[in-house]
């Protein structure tokens, strides 16, 4: 697990500069140290911005991810506090905090990302790679458009139940395998949740929604955009070289 290093990406840091970061540290308790110029704010998730602030902080992030991805590094925390504001003129982002963070070779925690950010897998405690970052910024970016949290923090049942009706049902294999399917559904994979003042378990119906009624956009290509994000199974859903490819990120306002 990386637990001692924090690293901030920009969209325009090249891996000289990196190495520029890195020689400036310094050991001091068997613990790195680094030291960083002054951070500016945390992206406020209530801040009205143009479609094309939405799609620059978008492609940072990607970019953030592709770079982390390529060392094979899963953030294993992207959220709205792990992303800072650079430049509010230049619509400029730093992808921060790899407290949490692992390489694909280690072996993987069952409990990463905070809840709300949470990947399906990453809840039924199936084995997870870097697409679980691609699920937090997906949730992060239809947070920024509505300035309301895409799945709150509830009990994880309720989650899954909003996920379910929201994005989609989860596929059978993932029930199957998952570590962790047994504590939200029964055994015929219906999904339940306990009654905390009676102890009783009750069973939960997904109230049928979708992600364009919950987003209420007009761009029927940016709703896409986080539908790709948003898959339910993980091998459908992009890496952040394929998510960079999508056509909303180069198209014209």
């Amino acid at each position: 697990m990386i637990h001692q290093m924090s690293i901030m990406y920009c969209g325009s840091m090249t891996t000289s500069i990196i190495r520029n970061i890195f020689s400036l540290s310094l050991n001091y308790c068997e613990q790195i140290c680094m030291s960083f110029r002054n951070i500016t704010r945390i992206l406020v998730v209530t801040c009205t911005l143009h479609f094309l602030g939405y799609r620059a902080i978008a492609r940072q992030c990607l970019e953030a991810l592709l770079y982390l991805h390529h060392l094979r590094i899963i953030h294993c925390d992207l959220k709205p506090e792990n992303i800072l504001i650079k430049s509010y003129s230049r619509c400029e982002i730093k992808v921060i905090d790899l407290g949490s963070s692992c390489f694909l070779t280690d072996s993987l925690c069952l409990y990463v990302q905070s809840r709300s950010y949470r990947a399906p897998e990453v809840i039924l405690g199936l084995p997870y790679d870097q697409r679980i970052d691609i699920w937090s910024l997906g949730c992060i970016l239809a947070e920024l458009y509505t300035g309301e949290v895409l799945f709150p923090n509830e009990p994880v049942s309720m989650m899954l139940a909003r996920m379910i009706g929201m994005i989609g049902p989860i596929d059978m294999e993932m029930l199957e395998l998952g570590q962790e399917t047994h504590k939200y559904f029964t055994d015929d994979y219906g999904l339940f949740t306990k009654n905390e003042e009676t102890g009783q378990l009750e069973h939960l119906l997904p109230e049928k929604s979708s992600l364009r009624h919950h987003l209420r956009c007009p761009d029927p290509q940016f709703v896409d955009f986080l539908s790709y994000l948003l898959q339910i199974n993980p091998r459908k859903r992009p890496t952040a070289s394929e998510a960079l490819e999508h056509p909303w990120l180069s198209s014209e306002y």
